[in-house]
């Protein structure tokens, strides 16, 4: 039989309204999840494509790990130099603040989830495209947040390269989340105003999440938001301080430990080791040579050559995709504008291709632009806070770059080549 609508009847369980009996679940509620989320999620994708920006992925193939962007790479840019934290703090800012958003994105979905179970699943060719936004919302955040949560844990189970898979799964969600913010923010605005006031359950402005026959609560709506809130303000307190740095990092309980090689000015993260790239001790030995090419020129330079050029010196900071950075290290070695003088270039140096003796993984190579090689803090560094660099920091030289993200402060160099690359 058919209801006198002319619809087939819901099917049993999750599909009949009956099903969800929670007190807490309506249209308030479920706004003030949607607007907290509507401004993180955008303060995440403008970070995040800033991030995206910082690889410098025009310069080259070498930097870019996600090729046939096409248009999607509309708003790229040279990454600067200045302010020499800029990347620290804005990838900071996008690992931290995702982490905080997960108990906000949860509850968005506790909120809603009657919805996903309406029925007839598909009344309008409005609702049908409102209802594909919606799946590609929902698989979208549960990718993105759960990709990028494994990449700050250095676990990599992903298929592919991480760069690629976080690249377009953020175009996709953004893409349903802009659709679902044109569809529903009007009926936002709206339940904000109203208040927490429940209405009727058939009414219009219950939009399908009132529940018809609600349990008892249990606890307040705004007891349930207090909930929420105390478990992002949690996970802020154990995030936050891998980006701080310093003391802080001992606040930081989500962050990937076990990765500070011991004490002393070399005793600060890393995230790879020289054995885990295939270093052998040859590679770094009395054998190891700089190779300095450009302008049809090329230079050998031994460990010591090197330590007899002019030495410079620099406060930078490490900074990693994985929002995890050091507090400002003193280094010091040579300047890449002065290894450019040795084939010709001198200041008015172009970008540079800067290759390591690293076998396995990824960035074993590096393209740097003119900018950044311009910059008199740019080093070939040799030593840091006064000691010569250990193996597993790059001995016997790695670039330090202002503003760069740390995999592109290549370790174990052994060939940098300006104005011909890949």
């Amino acid at each position: 039989m058919r209801a006198k609508t002319g619809r087939a009847p819901a099917p049993g369980g999750p599909f009949r309204p009956e099903f969800w009996r929670s007190p807490l679940r309506g249209p308030w509620l479920t706004a003030v999840f949607g607007i907290v989320l509507l401004f993180g999620t955008t303060i995440l994708f403008v970070t995040g494509l800033l991030s995206y920006a910082a690889y410098e992925p025009d310069l080259s193939p070498v930097n870019d790990q996600t090729p046939g962007k096409g248009w999607l790479g509309f708003y790229l840019f040279s990454w600067p130099t200045s302010p020499y934290w800029l990347y620290r703090v804005t990838q900071g800012v996008h690992v931290t603040l995702g982490v905080v958003l997960v108990p906000v994105l949860l509850a968005k979905l506790w909120s809603v989830i009657p919805k996903l179970f309406a029925w007839p699943p598909v009344r309008s060719p409005a609702q049908a495209a409102e209802r594909l936004s919606l799946l590609l919302l929902v698989g979208g955040a549960g990718f993105e947040f759960a990709t990028g949560i494994l990449n700050t844990q250095l676990k990599y189970v992903f298929p592919g390269s991480f760069y690629t898979l976080h690249f377009y799964g953020a175009w996709v969600f953004i893409g349903a989340f802009a659709v679902h913010v044109a569809f529903r923010l009007g009926r936002a605005v709206r339940a904000l105003r109203a208040g927490p006031r429940q209405p009727d359950p058939d009414s219009e402005e219950a939009a399908g999440l009132v529940a018809p026959r609600p349990a008892a609560p249990t606890i307040s709506r705004r007891g349930a938001l207090g909930m929420v809130g105390l478990g992002s303000f949690a996970l802020f307190a154990v995030t936050a301080g891998q980006s701080a740095g310093g003391w802080f990092r001992r606040t930081a309980l989500l962050a990937p430990h076990g990765q500070e090689p011991g004490s002393g000015p070399n005793g600060f993260q890393i995230n790879k080791t020289a054995a885990s790239v295939g270093i052998r001790p040859s590679d770094t030995g009395p054998a190891w040579r700089l190779t300095v090419r450009g302008a049809g020129r090329q230079v050998d330079l031994t460990y010591d050559g090197l330590l007899g050029l002019p030495q410079n010196e620099a406060l930078l900071p490490i900074a990693c995709v994985e929002g995890w950075s050091t507090a400002d290290q003193h280094w010091s070695g040579v300047r890449l504008t002065d290894l450019a003088a040795l084939v010709g270039l001198g200041a008015h140096a172009p970008q540079v291709l800067v290759e390591s003796v690293q076998r396995g993984g990824s960035f074993a190579s590096v393209v740097l632009s003119g900018s950044q090689v311009r910059d008199a803090r740019s080093l070939l560094a040799v030593r840091v806070g006064g000691a010569v660099l250990s193996r597993d920091h790059g001995y016997p030289a790695r670039v330090i770059v202002p503003g760069a993200p740390g995999v592109h402060n290549t370790k174990w160099v052994t060939r940098l080549t300006f104005g011909e690359t890949p």
